[in-house]
């Protein structure tokens, strides 16, 4: 998008085919100022990228007459600018430098939408919408199957009016159809299906087969109205997410709770949720303990304990006990809100393979015309065939002609694919990324926050003076009130013993070597191994077993009891625990796996060795994205996984960048994907879901083609007509959609 355009987001009703796409695409791109139009059917939005003050109000009158309609979702200035690169969230580093890295929480601007009353139009509503008959498409179809019937029955009882009879009830249903296709042709798109049914329906009664046009437009009618319902089923995977947040919440007001719709709750406010509640917001733990049911957004189905200072997000399910949650995100802004605006945004964006698809459909249709055009004339006139017979012969192959199911192939799967990741916490920015991500040869994952927690962890208490228990806690006494990592690390692990804290006095730093405070009467010291050393002499059993754990790429801390060595205390960012597992299942697919980190070569050796990855170590930024590109040159198809901003260079530089981490974490926002819950062992999991949907791609173009053909061949044989000939067209895109749509049952079971 250049300079100076603007993009306007509609909503789409009636559309139910890629077909449909192509005639809405067709309309808005001939408006003057219009750039480009792009159309998701999958999605039902339309998108008009036009130049500052151009005039888009003919849009729905134009497509009106075409059975659509439209409702403005969003109007935004075009983005000129390179994306902002993701916040800094978890950095490689060396914990034996004790560093207090920063974090950025911010969050991205709330999607702006307004929203207008669509225009009413002759497919009516979506099928499915406010009942089975409350859309024109469905009551078309009622009312041209009802009249069909009429005709057979009255038939029966006056065979001399039954040819009336039929083209009367063949009207019922052809009109509309031809409307739609004259108005499609005045906007230069004469190859419709619409054109297609249109002049089969007119040619069939010329030639005296009143009784099968009439049943070829009634089945028509059908075939389009369980397109629409396919097409309804495969967008409902993603609403369905939308319609987990309740709407209503319990805020507080005046020293007491009362109910307000959710829409209306802003970052600070308070809210109760009792048990049972979904909770209506994203938001942080300020009271109370208990199990949410994180199942419909991170996929886990055991419940996760949270307590004051723990996250939660909008639509999950609290457990046994009320909570009080401090909103942290608004309604347009939750992890929810967020998945579903990436999810259909990914779907506006075109595969590869759906762009091939849709270029080979602009040729296909008109050659079927020309191919039935000649079985029409070419035996009658050059071999003295009987002009009634191949004539209906030709007509059959236009209804065998038309790209639906073709052109539908891919977008079906994609959208499908898109969405049953979105239901697993993996979200796929567009069809392209999809297909990559089962291309890939070699994943680079960053260490820290991605195969490790992020944070370090108390892995070793060491009790030589004194037991274990008491060096634990005269540490933790020193620490209370820290902030530091490793400061963390040593309260956590004393809370979780269950351990009580005494109170230090005359606590002080000692730059770049510890602290130091009294505690219950006595001098204690807590520092680094070189800075204790300087205090007491370690016999040599004791600096073997230091040694050790520093090879194991931990930090050593001792603990000095006046002038006493009481023990020491090793600290790690540990392995996630699924992390092994993880990479395990990407070298079962035969995929090499590395290491890039900062940190250094001690500890990512460690972690290394642990967890079977080869290691690149103390890499800069640029290294980092220096390796990617020379793995690339090499041939390789390269995922880069990480969750800070010094993966960013890396990140752009790979075929695929994988964001890693929590369901608020913006660095999904300008990643190719992201892995919402930070498990390693969805990496191979995103790419078993683009090897499924590029392979359900594959099923669903042989089934359409090849439905076509035997069709083709069976209609100049003599053996088929006109009605099979609208089931092979409708029948092949139900086909397609309901296979499709196998992907999203996997990912309900």
């Amino acid at each position: 998008m250049t300079a100076g355009q603007v993009q306007t987001r509609y909503r789409v009703s009636g559309m139910d085919c890629a077909s449909c796409a192509a005639k809405i695409e067709a309309v808005a791109s001939r408006l003057d100022g219009v750039a480009e139009a792009s159309v998701s059917v999958a999605a039902a939005t339309l998108v008009v990228r036009h130049v500052s003050g151009a005039d888009l109000s003919a849009l729905p009158a134009r497509l009106k007459p075409m059975g659509y309609g439209l409702a403005l979702a969003n109007a935004e200035p075009a983005r000129t600018s390179a994306p902002a690169a993701a916040p800094e969230a978890c950095c490689d580093h060396d914990h034996a430098d004790h560093p207090h890295a920063g974090h950025d929480h911010s969050s991205p601007p709330p999607d702006r939408t307004a929203t207008t009353a669509g225009d009413d139009h002759a497919h009516g509503a979506e099928p499915g919408e406010g009942g089975f008959w409350s859309n024109g498409k469905a009551r078309l179809t009622l009312a041209s199957g009802a009249a069909f019937a009429a005709a057979f029955l009255a038939g029966l009882i006056l065979p001399q009016v039954q040819t009336p009879l039929f083209i009367a009830a063949m009207l019922v249903g052809l009109v509309p159809i031809a409307r739609r296709a004259f108005a499609a042709a005045a906007v230069g798109m004469p190859f419709t299906i619409e054109t297609l049914m249109t002049i089969a329906a007119v040619g069939a009664v010329i030639i005296g087969a009143a009784e099968e046009a009439a049943a070829v437009v009634f089945l028509f009618l059908v075939g389009e109205l369980l397109e629409g319902f396919a097409a309804g089923r495969a967008r409902d995977g993603i609403k369905a997410l939308a319609a987990l947040v309740p709407k209503t919440a319990l805020v507080a007001r005046g020293g007491d709770f009362v109910e307000v719709p959710a829409a209306q709750l802003a970052v600070g406010d308070t809210i109760l949720v009792r048990p049972g509640d979904r909770i209506a917001a994203d938001g942080e733990v300020v009271a109370g303990e208990g199990g949410i049911d994180e199942s419909m957004v991170t996929g886990e189905s055991a419940p996760v304990t949270k307590g004051v200072g723990a996250g939660v997000f909008a639509g999950t399910v609290n457990g046994d006990a009320a909570l009080t949650v401090r909103v942290t995100a608004t309604a347009e802004d939750n992890t929810i809100a967020r998945v579903v605006k990436l999810v259909e945004e990914a779907q506006e964006a075109r595969a590869p393979t759906e762009r091939l698809i849709d270029r080979f459909s602009r040729v296909y249709t008109p050659a079927v015309v020309v191919i039935g055009a000649l079985v029409a004339t070419v035996p009658p006139l050059l071999l003295g065939g009987d002009w009634g017979e191949w004539v209906y012969k030709g007509l059959a192959i236009l209804l065998i002609g038309c790209p639906c199911a073709l052109v539908i192939s891919t977008p079906a799967a994609i959208a499908s694919g898109l969405s049953a990741g979105a239901r697993r916490g993996l979200l796929l920015k567009g069809g392209a990324v999809l297909e990559t991500a089962g291309k890939v040869t070699v994943v680079c994952l960053d260490k820290t926050g991605t195969l490790t927690e992020g944070r370090p962890k108390v892995t070793d208490v060491i009790g030589l003076a004194l037991p274990e228990t008491e060096v634990l806690r005269l540490a933790a006494a020193l620490e209370g009130g820290s902030s530091h990592p490793l400061a963390k690390a040593i309260l956590d692990r004393a809370a979780a013993d269950g351990l009580s804290i005494p109170v230090a006095s005359e606590g002080r730093a000692l730059g770049g070597k510890g602290v130091t405070g009294i505690v219950e009467g006595r001098e204690v010291f807590l520092g680094s191994v070189a800075a204790g050393v300087a205090r007491v002499a370690l016999d040599p059993q004791t600096e073997d077993r230091l040694a050790g754990l520093n090879d194991e790429g931990k930090t050593v801390s001792l603990v000095i009891v006046g002038d006493v060595l009481a023990g020491a205390i090793a600290m790690r960012d540990e392995p996630r625990a699924d992390a092994a597992a993880g990479l395990a299942a990407l070298k079962e697919r035969g995929l090499r796996t590395m290491m890039l980190t900062g940190d250094n070569a001690r500890t990512a050796a460690a972690i290394g060795r642990a967890l079977g990855i080869e290691v690149r170590a103390g890499l800069l930024p640029e290294d980092k994205q220096r390796i990617v590109s020379e793995l690339k040159r090499q041939g390789e198809i390269v995922a880069k996984v990480g969750d800070g901003i010094n993966d960013a260079p890396a990140l752009a530089a790979a075929d695929i960048g994988i964001a890693m981490g929590g369901g608020t974490d913006v660095a999904l926002e300008t990643a190719d994907a992201a892995v919402l819950h930070g498990r390693v062992r969805d990496i191979a999991g995103m790419i078993d879901l683009s090897q499924r949907t590029m392979r359900n791609i594959r099923q669903n173009i042989g089934i359409s083609l090849g439905l076509k053909a035997v069709f083709l061949v069976t209609t100049v044989a003599g053996v088929t007509g006109l009605w099979p000939a609208i089931l092979a067209d409708t029948g092949a895109t139900v086909l397609v959609t309901a296979n499709a749509l196998r992907l999203l049952r996997r990912a309900e079971g």
